[in-house]
């Protein structure tokens, strides 16, 4: 492996470790600090949260999205950069479906306006959203234009997310913060599960 490949390896390490060191706290940022909790996890619930607080004064709502669509894209980079370093190695680790594969090993023939369209479009439920990115790396799309690309999708959704959670209002807190009163236990059954299954699935194997 050269050292660009250990960077990159070392990068997707770092950001897998930070996902798993904010999930047990997700229950306590949500009601305390959901503008903090959407920019450090770009999570669609914590949006949704944050603009029913804001819709209460607690945030202002230009800031709920700011820090939602920033939350979404601060690491996408870093799958851009797979495909554009790996290729199809890559996609192959993203999805085992022969279909997204297929697709992704067209991407240096699709249309630029169609690889466009689909970048902004990833951040939509069911999408692959990381053989997307890696595909558009893969096709060689400068990092200034899927940069823009990626926040276009991020505002389109965050702002949609931010809507709903807006509206809401007071009942979405009220429902937030019911989350809040039992964070403890959720965090709890988080860590619990998240440490069991590693010892169920050693224990099938064996039997098997």
């Amino acid at each position: 492996a050269s050292r660009t490949d250990t960077a990159l390896m070392g990068a997707i390490l770092g950001v897998v470790a930070l996902g798993l060191v904010l999930r047990p706290l997700k229950p306590f940022l949500l009601a305390s600090h959901p503008v903090t909790l959407e920019f450090l996890t770009g999570d669609l619930t914590a949006i949704g949260a944050a603009a029913a607080f804001a819709r209460i004064g607690e945030a202002p709502l230009w800031l709920v999205v700011v820090a939602g669509a920033a939350g979404m894209v601060k690491f996408d980079w870093l799958t851009w950069w797979t495909g554009r370093q790996w290729g199809a190695g890559i996609i192959k680790m993203f999805t085992t479906s022969e279909r997204a594969q297929r697709f992704a090993g067209r991407a240096a023939e699709l249309n630029p306006k169609i690889l466009r369209a689909t970048v902004v479009l990833a951040v939509m439920p069911g999408v692959p959203t990381a053989v997307i990115y890696a595909m558009a790396g893969w096709a060689r799309m400068r990092l200034a234009t899927f940069l823009l690309l990626d926040l276009a999708g991020a505002l389109l959704m965050t702002g949609l997310i931010a809507g709903v959670g807006y509206g809401l209002g007071q009942h979405a807190v009220d429902l937030v913060l019911l989350v809040d009163r039992f964070a403890s236990v959720v965090s709890l059954t988080l860590i619990s599960v998240a440490a069991v299954i590693p010892l169920v699935k050693r224990r099938i194997r064996r039997n098997n």
